[in-house]
């Protein structure tokens, strides 16, 4: 579910094509900086009512669903 919901929001604020994006995608390849980063996360904060820090730089569309998936199963 959450990987879906971040896959969509990369394809729509990036037009990138949602079926290319892959759990193991990186950020990189995709062209988000970490800015772009922060902003998705913040974005998600709210779409999820959740508050997510980021310990670590998450290089994998994959790493950052699972991460907010346990902070989501944390709350």
């Amino acid at each position: 579910m959450i990987f879906e919901k971040i896959a969509g929001m990369i394809a729509e604020h990036f037009g990138t094509d949602i079926e290319t994006i892959k759990e193991d995608t990186t950020f990189e390849s995709l062209g988000i900086d970490s800015l772009d980063t922060v902003e998705m996360v913040m974005q998600l904060e709210e779409d999820l009512g959740i508050e997510i820090e980021l310990e670590e730089k998450l290089g994998t569309v994959g790493e950052l669903a699972i991460f907010i998936e346990a902070k989501m199963n944390k709350a």
